[in-house]
């Protein structure tokens, strides 16, 4: 009975948060199919968004997920992203949420708040983790970088299916400035630049990204990759480049394909 039961949990729906700068949403992920059971939930980031605020944002958003009908055991673990440089369940960087986070230990103060264990991913290695399993990256060996532009640019390193975490790669210093200055989405905004022109500067981004990496597939992640034929067309590189597939969910699917990893609840 017991290896049944065991048998009954690997790949069993668990509950995905994903921490951003202005919201906190979260869903019930088939571990399966790499999708949302029902809809997501939503609600916007405290401000300001100290721990013990975020922390309460969190209860509440798992808290309605777990009244759902179809929601994991209320005992099942939780996954978290958080927009900043997770190490050991410590946060390290803090860029769009407060300072007080910096060297805060997130797993610990969130498996407290929630009474279930909490393991927390960097927001852009769980969408990282999604693509590689169920999106764009599915079944590609070898090296897969997923950029997301936005505020800034994020990025997960996948390696022959599995995250290598706490790539920054937004953070290369590119013709003496770091490279989110220029080339994140929120850079072409704020300059006013055309996709034409935002695509010269992505060009040099990833071209950059290319020679230092030599990967297998770019894929781009974030808001504007839903204008991605504005920008890709005009860029020439030898690494295949393509928008990412999961969108607004990737961060939710994997934070739970992350803690169904570490407690070996997915293969």
């Amino acid at each position: 009975m017991a290896k049944k039961d065991e048998k009954s949990k690997k790949n069993a729906p668990l509950i995905g948060i994903d921490i951003g700068g202005t919201g906190i949403k979260g869903g019930i992920v088939d571990l399966k199919k790499g999708k949302l059971i029902g809809d997501r939930v939503r609600f916007p980031t405290p401000q300001p968004s100290t721990p013990e605020s975020v922390a309460e944002v969190v209860a509440q958003v798992v808290a309605e997920l777990t009244a759902r009908h179809d929601a994991p055991d209320a005992s099942s673990p939780v996954g978290v992203t958080f927009p900043g440089i997770i190490k050991h369940g410590v946060v390290h960087s803090a860029a769009n949420v407060d300072k007080s986070w910096l060297e805060a230990d997130i797993d610990a103060m969130l498996t407290a708040r929630l009474g279930r264990p909490v393991e927390v991913i960097n927001d852009a290695d769980a969408a990282g983790l999604a693509e590689a399993r169920f999106g764009a990256g599915e079944g590609i060996d070898g090296t897969v970088l997923v950029i997301t532009l936005g505020t800034g640019i994020g990025s997960a390193f996948i390696f022959d299916g599995k995250l290598v975490p706490n790539a920054e790669l937004g953070h290369l210093e590119i013709d003496g400035f770091d490279a989110e200055t220029k080339a994140s989405a929120v850079a072409r905004e704020r300059e006013g630049l055309s996709w034409e022109q935002y695509s010269v500067l992505l060009q040099r981004y990833f071209s950059h990204v290319e020679f230092l990496f030599s990967p297998e597939l770019f894929i781009v992640g974030g808001g504007i990759s839903k204008r991605s034929d504005e920008y890709l067309p005009h860029m020439k590189l030898r690494t295949p480049i393509v928008p990412a597939e999961l969108k607004n969910d990737a961060g939710i699917v994997g934070a739970a394909i992350e803690i169904a990893l570490k407690h070996k609840l997915a293969k």
